[in-house]
């Protein structure tokens, strides 16, 4: 049943891909195998499901990306169904009780070589406008300073789906794939270098349009 939902995500990936016209810049970066952390921006439903797309069908069960607990597991059953057994998600809540069970469970995931997909401004924000970063991923950073954290940039998502619509539009989108840093030994200045990265790759987009 696993493999079956693989494929199904897989091509499903593939399809919306097709639709969108994805132009990918720098796909060497991306990690072969795991453990790993991506990082992205975040202003479409469509941005989880297009970094899908970016891997082959066999490392599809090793991404984890990082969702909301109470948008995804708890509005209605069939998404949070959808979101534990097909996607994987690994839940995040905004109540700061619940932190400790969260970086468990990232813990366990890339003990499994696992792949996390993280979103550092937590919730999906204006088209095309990065928001603030979180200081979680600089947390996960400094438990982590061996493992590989790979900013991505995507660019249009938040136009062809915009947050609260459900009809996908047709428009030409970019992903640029930063090369792989570590914990640099403050949170703060991580934070901030993982943004500037992320601004690089922003510019990077601009010049190649």
């Amino acid at each position: 049943m696993r493999q079956i939902f693989n494929i199904m995500l897989f091509l499903t990936a593939k399809i919306i891909v097709l639709i969108l016209g994805l132009r990918i810049r720098h796909r060497e970066r991306l990690p072969t195998s795991g453990p790993a952390i991506i990082v992205a921006n975040h202003n479409s439903h469509l941005d989880t499901i297009v970094l899908f797309s970016l891997f082959p069908l066999s490392m599809i069960q090793k991404l984890r990306p990082v969702a909301n607990e109470q948008y995804f597991l708890q509005q209605n059953r069939f998404l949070a169904w959808f979101a534990r057994h097909v996607l994987r998600v690994i839940p995040v809540s905004s109540d700061a009780s619940n932190c400790r069970d969260f970086f468990k469970s990232c813990a366990t995931a890339l003990a499994k070589r696992q792949i996390l997909i993280i979103y550092p401004e937590g919730t999906r924000g204006t088209p095309e406008h990065m928001s603030e970063f979180k200081m979680g991923i600089a947390h996960l950073a400094k438990q982590y300073p061996e493992i590989p954290i790979i900013p991505i940039f995507l660019h249009g998502l938040g136009k062809a789906l915009p947050k609260g619509d459900f009809l996908i539009v047709p428009l030409l989108c970019w992903i640029c794939i930063g090369e792989a840093m570590y914990w640099n030994g403050q949170k703060q200045s991580f934070l901030q270098q993982l943004v500037e990265r992320m601004q690089t790759l922003a510019d990077e987009r601009l010049l190649s349009a």
